[in-house]
C-alpha cells in the first residue's frame, strides 16, 4: 500500500505562546494524518514536532505602536521574503499563528495567488478596533479560535471559524502539585512563595522589569521571610535580568532564585504570582493561582491605546470570566508600593484564594477541548476542500 503524501503546511508563529500553540497544531496533524512537511518561522516547541524553521519566532516578538514603526522596516522585508519563497513552495495550506499584524498582510496576498489560509489565534477585536475583521475577512478561509465568545463575532461577520479550546487548558493539570513543583525547583516546603514573571518579550522586560525588581525588594522589607521565582522564558531574557540585578542589586537576605525556563513550575509552586498582562495570565489561572498583573507601554502607545480598546480589564482571567476577580495595575499606576501590596492582600486573603481556585477551574474546563487535535481536523477538512 502507498503511504498518504504529507500534510504540506507553512506556519508563521510570534514568539513563545504562539510557538506553543502552533506545536499542539502540528502534533494534531501527525496524530490525524501522520506525514507533515511543516516550515516557516516558528520556534523551539515547533522544531521538536517536526517544523523546519526558516527563521525564528522571535524575530516577531514585538507590541505596541511605537514599537512596530521602529521595527517595521526589518518585518517589511522579512515578510517579503518570506512571501517569495512560500509562493515558490506552494504549501497546501498556510496557517498564521497570532501575530495578525504581520500574518494577515501575508495572508491576503497569499490568498490572492490561490494558498488556502487560516488564522490560529486572530486580532483581539472584541477587546479593540473592532474594524479589523474585514482584514481578517479577505486574509482568511478559516479561523481557529481559543475563546468561546469569539465564535459568534465571526459567524456573524460570516467568516468559517472553529473553536478549538486553548491547548494550555490540554497541557496544564486540572490540580497542580504545588509539593512536587517546590520540590523540583529547590524550594523550601513551608513558607510563602511568589512568582515573578515580567513578559517574555524585551520590551515588556524593559518597561516592567525595573519596577517588578522593587516591588521585590518593597516586598522583602515588609515581609523578609519571602520566597520569590522569576522564570526567564529564554537566554536573553536571563541576560537582561541578569543584567537589571546587578544595575539595582538586592540585598543578600533576600531569597530570590532565577530560573531558566520553568515557568509552569514556578506556577504551580508559587502561592500568589506578579506579572506582566499576557497569556503568561491565563497560565496563572489555569494554576488556580491568585496573581496581580501590571503593564506598562511606550506613552504614545498607551495613549492610542486606551483611545481604542472596548474592555474595562487588560488581564485574560478578568476578560474571561467577565469581571475583576484579580487587580489589574497599567502604566503609572504599577508602583512598586502598589503592586507590593496587592501581592501582599493576596497572599493572605484565604477566602479570596478559594473563589479563586473555584472560578479558575471552571474557566479551565471550558478551555479544555483537546485544541491540537480540533485545529487539524480543521485543517484537513481546508485542505480536503481544495
Amino acid at each position: 500500500m502507498t503511504a498518504a503524501a504529507p500534510v504540506r503546511i507553512a506556519m508563521v508563529a510570534g514568539e513563545a505562546s504562539g510557538d506553543l500553540l502552533a506545536s499542539s497544531v502540528l502534533q494534531g496533524l501527525r496524530q490525524l494524518a501522520g506525514a507533515v512537511d511543516a516550515y516557516g518561522i516558528g520556534g523551539p516547541r515547533m522544531s521538536e514536532s517536526g517544523f523546519d524553521p526558516w527563521w525564528p519566532s522571535e524575530l516577531l516578538a514585538v507590541r505596541g505602536f511605537v514599537e512596530v514603526v521602529r521595527h517595521y522596516p526589518r518585518l517589511w522585508s522579512l515578510r517579503n521574503r518570506l512571501r517569495e519563497r512560500l509562493l515558490a513552495e506552494r504549501p497546501e495550506i498556510f496557517v498564521g499563528v497570532d501575530a495578525p499584524d504581520f500574518n494577515l498582510g501575508l495572508e491576503r496576498s497569499l490568498r490572492r495567488s490561490g494558498l488556502r489560509c487560516a488564522q490560529f489565534i486572530g486580532p483581539a477585536i472584541w477587546a479593540w478596533r473592532r474594524e479589523r475583521i474585514e482584514r481578517v475577512r479577505a486574509a482568511v478561509d478559516h479561523m481557529l479560535l481559543i475563546f468561546p465568545f469569539e465564535l459568534e463575532l465571526y459567524r456573524e461577520a460570516g467568516i468559517a471559524a472553529t473553536y478549538c479550546g486553548h491547548p494550555l487548558a490540554d497541557q496544564i493539570p486540572l490540580q497542580p502539585d504545588r509539593a512536587s513543583a517546590r520540590s523540583q525547583l529547590q524550594l523550601p516546603a513551608q513558607g510563602s512563595v511568589v512568582a515573578v514573571l515580567p513578559g517574555s518579550r524585551v520590551s515588556e522586560l524593559h518597561y516592567l522589569g525595573p519596577a517588578f525588581i522593587e516591588t521585590i525588594r518593597w516586598l522583602a522589607r515588609a515581609r523578609p521571610q519571602l520566597c520569590f521565582v522569576i522564570p526567564a522564558a529564554n537566554a536573553t531574557l536571563r541576560a537582561r535580568l541578569d543584567a537589571l540585578l546587578a544595575a539595582a542589586p538586592l540585598p543578600d537576605q533576600v531569597d530570590l532564585r532565577l530560573l531558566d525556563g520553568q515557568s509552569h513550575a514556578a506556577l504551580a509552586a508559587a502561592d500568589a504570582v506578579l506579572l506582566a498582562s499576557g497569556t503568561a495570565t491565563l497560565e496563572t489561572a489555569l494554576h488556580k493561582r491568585p496573581m496581580v498583573i501590571a503593564y506598562r507601554m511606550a506613552p504614545l502607545t498607551y495613549q492610542l491605546s486606551r483611545r481604542l480598546a472596548y474592555l474595562p480589564h487588560i488581564g485574560l482571567p478578568n476578560i474571561l470570566c467577565g469581571e475583576r476577580l484579580v487587580p489589574e495595575f497599567v502604566q503609572d499606576a504599577a508602583t512598586p508600593q502598589a503592586l507590593g501590596a496587592a501581592v501582599l492582600a493576596q497572599l493572605d486573603d484565604d477566602a479570596n484564594a478559594r473563589r479563586l481556585h473555584q472560578r479558575f477551574t471552571e474557566l479551565h474546563h471550558q478551555l479544555r477541548r483537546d485544541c491540537g487535535r480540533r485545529a487539524a481536523q480543521a485543517l484537513l477538512e481546508l485542505r480536503e476542500a481544495r
